[in-house]
């Protein structure tokens, strides 16, 4: 199949999700061509059968903001001409799915057919969505895309809920690539970090108020009141500063690294005892995958679609939002030298469930199915 993805080209969930996606795909022997304004972070191009197309947006003195939706449209009916794509795959809604309406509009004006899959991956649905400048928008998209998917039963029960949707919405969930993501050995790197054996735990997110950080420093400031132990924060966003002011008046600013955006995340991960995510929402929770396929156990909250992939008193535990003190003992129960080895196989295990190779075949069968549907109704 020739595929073109459009998506975010940033270290953001859905960004990952369709960069790692199309590069799977390629490995298949499928022709992905990457629509976006940058390129995105994780791809490369040791693939042969893997294309990036800039979309170039000019500023005029006319717009107070280039319009970018307009040279996305634009882009994207030039790639599938050119390329001769068979479908297109935008993944999150706003504003790709009303992009690839408008190219398909175009294209369709000019005899070619291209069907459009839009995957919603959160923000785009129960956050940005719902603001009224967007919702008519966002709705009119999804219901006018070929096919429409979500990465939890949460997010599209959520979507059902909020949107007047008519489409269906076939779930697939995220996914993690075990021969990147895996425990490396990096002894050395935690000896420099944990000189004196403790333990490590690990944060990362994009700091802001969903993600709940400063719950974060809270349970780490209860758990270093027992235990030595380190915390390591990747990432960057609006909430950095407060949360460095909070480490400081807690006084375990030097217990605390902040290491802001890093690509190889798994080699952190490598080295983690423990990986905390309080978010107030998560729509699946790759970050929390991606630490278990490194072998680390997580304390979460139990909102969104994190039950989907947590596997309470095996894989962590969850809690519900801003329960600082039960969040405290599941965390020192796991970081237990009894308990901790068979947390972190159980970690493991979990996470193998979502490997690429088991969700992969699910994006292509409905890849399939969309054509197959497309190609009838162009028969009558």
């Amino acid at each position: 199949m020739k595929i073109g993805i459009v998506c975010y080209p940033t270290f953001g969930g859905s960004g990952v999700v369709a960069t790692e996606l199309g590069k799977a795909l390629a490995k298949e022997g499928h022709l992905v061509h990457f629509i976006t304004y940058n390129q995105p972070s994780r791809l490369d191009f040791l693939n042969e059968n893997l294309f990036y197309h800039e979309v170039e947006f000019r500023s005029y003195p006319l717009f107070e903001y280039p319009p970018y939706e307009l040279a996305l449209a634009s882009k994207m009916v030039s790639v599938v001409k050119n390329e001769k794509l068979d479908l297109l795959h935008v993944h999150y809604a706003i504003p790709h799915a009303s992009a690839a309406y408008m190219a398909k509009q175009i294209l369709k004006s000019e005899g070619i057919s291209i069907p459009v899959i839009t995957t919603l991956h959160g923000t785009d649905i129960t956050l940005v969505g719902r603001d009224a400048s967007y919702e008519p928008v966002v709705t009119f998209s999804i219901n006018q895309s070929d096919g429409v998917t979500s990465v939890s039963r949460d997010l599209k029960k959520e979507t059902y809920e909020f949107f007047d949707i008519q489409n269906h919405i076939e779930v697939i969930p995220n996914f993690i690539d075990l021969e990147k993501f895996k425990k490396q050995k990096k002894d050395h790197f935690k000896k420099a970090i944990c000189p004196g054996g403790e333990a490590l735990i690990v944060h990362t997110s994009n700091f802001r108020k969903v993600k709940r950080v400063g719950d974060v420093v809270s349970v780490f400031y209860n758990i270093h009141k027992e235990i030595p132990s380190k915390l390591l924060m990747i990432g960057d966003g609006p909430d950095r500063n407060s949360i460095e002011d909070q480490c400081r008046e807690l006084g375990i600013n030097d217990a605390v690294r902040f290491l802001g955006k890093l690509e190889a995340v798994e080699e952190v991960l490598s080295v983690a005892d423990l990986f905390l995510m309080p978010s107030e929402k998560e729509s699946f929770g790759l970050a929390a995958l991606e630490a278990m396929a490194c072998e680390v156990p997580v304390i979460s909250t139990n909102t969104g679609g994190i039950p989907e992939l947590q596997v309470q008193g095996v894989t962590g535990f969850m809690s519900n939002i801003g329960d600082i003190d039960e969040m405290t003992r599941n965390a020192l129960f796991v970081l237990d030298k009894k308990n901790l080895p068979q947390f972190k196989a159980n970690a493991l295990r979990r996470a193998q469930e979502f490997d690429i190779s088991n969700i992969l075949p699910l994006y292509e069968n409905y890849y399939r199915q969309i054509l197959e549907k497309a190609t009838v109704k162009e028969s009558f």
